[in-house]
């Protein structure tokens, strides 16, 4: 997806997932796009602070399926089955932006 087909979507009221469904793309009350990882809460920008590059390959953001449930985050669920994956609970999890 290309940051303005996020950006689309986000704004339609689709759920936007980048590399897993642990992964959430959303817009703040202040109208600035955020990735965050629910199972802990952390965030990062959805582009570099130029707001031009993503965080992230566009191929690695998708919309959410109906099985895509929120009772199952950090699931490794991508359109071309590819993930990256998420230890149960978080554990091995790195905060955003700065992952091995």
């Amino acid at each position: 997806m290309t940051l303005d087909d996020i950006k689309a979507a986000v704004d339609a009221g689709q759920t936007v997932h980048w590399a897993n469904t642990g992964y959430v793309v959303h817009k703040d009350r202040l109208g600035q796009y955020l990735i965050t990882y629910v199972p802990n809460g952390s965030c990062i920008g959805l582009t570099d602070q130029e707001g031009h590059r993503l965080n992230g390959k566009e191929a690695e953001f998708f919309i959410a399926r109906p099985e895509d449930g929120a009772e199952n985050p950090g699931s490794q669920s991508r359109p071309d089955g590819q993930g990256r994956g998420v230890a149960r609970g978080g554990a091995g999890a790195f905060p955003l932006g700065r992952q091995p």
